[in-house]
């Protein structure tokens, strides 16, 4: 399953802050400070992947359309 286009910027966006943090996550950890930087890290991480899988208040209404949708049509039969 691909990403839509709106998905892809969304990504975009989340990664032009996420990457900055990540390195200098990094940065401190080469440095020694291993509290912070694993939690400059984790927060990149967590920047990333949390819209993939997060239900958002603004998704709520498309997925109620996809379900009355898909409730509503019916695939077409092979003999029909």
């Amino acid at each position: 399953m691909g990403l839509g286009i709106l998905e892809m910027i969304g990504l975009g966006a989340s990664l032009i802050f996420a990457i900055p943090l990540g390195v200098f996550g990094l940065t401190l950890l080469a440095d020694g400070r291993t509290a912070f930087g694993a939690g400059m890290v984790l927060l990149a991480v967590l920047m990333v992947a949390l819209p993939k899988y997060l239900t958002m208040p603004q998704d709520v209404p498309m997925l109620a359309a996809e379900k009355l949708a898909g409730g509503v049509t019916k695939e077409p039969d092979d003999e029909e």
